[in-house]
């Protein structure tokens, strides 16, 4: 059962991965990347909405007066505006950096949750964001001699909000809508993102490769992406399957290595493990907690 829940969330993070060497395919052939953004809102409503639609609990399809303005917004800033920054982050800055930035989000997540959450900032998350903090800065090539930007002020910049928009999956998710199955929630949300977006690109003729591009990042790094990290959820406990969804950067440099001929300077290395670092430690304190209240709890059972 494990290695099965191991094998989908692996699925998850290759898929995930794919999306920036696949969207740089679609900038070479002409396509903006906020229309690549818009498809990826559009592909993965169809397969999202039709999941939603067959399952037996009609009445879970129906969303609460109350969180009709939290599901705007998550529609707005996580997927408009993630989709959308994170494509420019691609654009700007390459595959590999907008994927590595993207995993600033567990240092925003602590800070937001510390917060909005009222959650505590435990000595492991304020290490988690010292290293984050390190890890963009070299990264950026902010700790090379002359402090120059590197990686250029666009891609830190897209790369950051991308990172940022991320993490407001946890904050909403953890706030209002977890009540709702995942296809529910997405086929209320990309709608609103696809149309959000409509209106910042113009549409682009398209070759055969850009649409193969774009059918991937819709389908495959969207749908079938977030489809096997959920499978994954299911066959294990929430903090192996985000250590092994880590992989997803490994996987976009690599192919952005071999199609695309990019590669990191020796400070962006350093910065990328420093990045990739503060997820496990957050991950690690994470687990931590859990266990400490599961302690507590059962304690307070067993007190007379």
């Amino acid at each position: 059962m494990a290695l099965r829940g191991y094998i989908f969330v692996l699925l998850a993070a290759v898929c995930w991965g794919v999306t920036g060497p696949f969207a740089k395919l679609a900038f070479s052939q002409g396509v903006p990347p906020l229309e690549v953004a818009f498809w990826r809102c559009v592909l993965g409503f169809v397969p999202f909405t039709l999941q939603a639609l067959l399952h037996p609990d009609r009445a879970g399809l129906r969303l609460a007066p109350r969180d009709r303005g939290p599901m705007l917004a998550f529609a707005l800033l996580c997927v408009a505006g993630f989709y959308g920054v994170y494509q420019l982050a691609i654009q700007a800055g390459g595959a590999a950096l907008a994927c590595v930035l993207m995993y600033t989000a567990p240092a925003f997540v602590a800070v937001m949750a510390w917060l909005v959450l009222g959650e505590r900032m435990t000595p492991a998350k304020l290490a988690a964001v010292a290293a984050t903090l390190a890890g963009v800065a070299a990264v950026s090539g902010l700790l090379s001699p002359g402090a120059a930007l590197s990686a250029g002020p666009a891609a830190v910049t897209f790369g950051l909000l991308s990172g940022f928009t991320y993490a407001l999956y946890y904050i909403f998710g953890k706030r209002f809508l977890s009540r709702y199955r995942t296809p529910v929630i997405f086929m209320y949300a990309l709608p609103v993102g696809a149309v959000v977006l409509w209106p910042l690109f113009e549409f682009a003729d398209k070759t055969p490769a850009a649409w193969l591009a774009i059918g991937v990042c819709g389908i495959v790094a969207t749908y079938l992406a977030y489809s096997f990290y959920y499978a994954g959820l299911r066959c294990l406990e929430a903090t192996r399957a985000a250590v092994v969804a880590t992989l997803e950067p490994v996987v976009a440099a690599v192919l952005a290595f071999t199609w695309w001929g990019e590669s990191f300077s020796g400070p962006a290395y350093l910065g990328s493990a420093l990045i990739l670092g503060a997820v496990g430690l957050t991950l690690w304190d994470g687990r931590r907690s859990a266990a400490a209240a599961l302690r507590r709890a059962q304690g307070a059972e067993l007190a007379p």
